[in-house]
């Protein structure tokens, strides 16, 4: 199965999603993506056959800029997209966000994405300028394939891993996902919510 065209289609037939898209596009910013939720929660909702897409909390809008990083530049468009759309938008500028995540600078918005906590969080969808839909995943999509939430493996934050599944209640929604864990042995061992 060629899960890259798969997750193209499941966003191309969600009227919510490509309006997220086009209206995301439309700004012009550099290196953006809809990451975290928008793409993670389409899969995970396909994969348990809901008959509806679980709400997103906010849609995420991540781009890097590194000229223009002040916060008060993606407060200003979270406003706009706000004022023009019901969607919840959140905007943050990868070129800032290694101060906030104690990181050495990133050189782009895939390589901010490769730092975060989980590997099926790190994928976003953006569209080419031929306004085809395009996958960005620093860690590949297998993982949203395989019913798993797993730690970066680049940088393992136990604490934070733990604490976002348990707040946003993943294994509630989603009952099918196991966690893959380090259990101190070096090697990921997969659990299943019981």
């Amino acid at each position: 199965m060629d899960y890259y065209k798969t997750i193209r289609s499941w966003i191309a037939e969600d009227p919510m999603r490509m309006e997220a898209l086009a209206i995301a596009s439309a700004l012009d910013l550099p290196d953006w993506c809809l990451a975290a939720g928008f793409v993670r929660n389409l899969v995970w909702d396909r994969l348990h056959d809901f008959d509806s897409p679980t709400l997103l909390n906010d849609i995420d809008l991540i781009y890097f800029d590194p000229k223009q990083s002040n916060e008060a530049i993606d407060r200003a468009l979270e406003n706009r997209l706000r004022a023009n759309s019901e969607l919840p938008w959140s905007v943050k500028n990868q070129a800032r966000m290694h101060k906030r995540n104690a990181d050495n600078p990133y050189s782009s918005t895939q390589d901010a994405m490769s730092y975060w906590v989980e590997a099926e969080t790190a994928v976003g969808a953006t569209l080419s300028v031929d306004a085809e839909i395009a996958i960005v995943a620093p860690f590949g999509i297998d993982p949203l394939f395989q019913y798993t939430i797993t730690p970066n493996g680049k940088r393992v934050k136990p604490p934070q891993f733990a604490q976002r599944i348990k707040e946003k209640r993943w294994l509630e929604i989603w009952p099918q996902l196991k966690v893959n864990f380090d259990d101190g042995s070096g090697t990921m061992n997969p659990t299943r919510r019981r």
